[in-house]
């Protein structure tokens, strides 16, 4: 449900209200008790999905979007550079014999 604010035109009592979408405005001031309320414009606040199935995530823009592929390519083939070096250093390197038990 949304919150909506009201300015009283009589006294200048602001307040706000939780209200379904459906709901009727309302009319009389909870504190002077004329009909003179007015239901304000407000900025509202940005919609954030929370629970399975949206986040806010979701709906990046494009560019934000090529940015965050690039990144992860970059780091996907680091990985691989340093995968293929360990590979190439365990080729490279000699069993260690010196310290093996002779069987008695």
């Amino acid at each position: 449900m949304p919150t909506y604010q009201y300015l009283c035109e009589s006294c200048g009592y602001e307040f706000e209200r939780f209200q379904n979408i459906t709901a009727r405005p309302l009319r009389r001031c909870p504190k002077c008790d004329k009909a003179r309320l007015k239901r304000l414009i407000g900025s509202g606040a940005g919609i954030i999905f929370k629970g399975s199935g949206f986040y806010q995530t979701d709906y990046r823009s494009e560019s934000y979007k090529k940015a965050e592929k690039k990144d992860k390519e970059a780091a996907t083939e680091k990985k691989k550079t340093a995968e293929s070096k360990d590979s190439k250093a365990d080729k490279n390197t000699k069993p260690d014999t010196k310290n093996k038990k002779k069987p008695v």
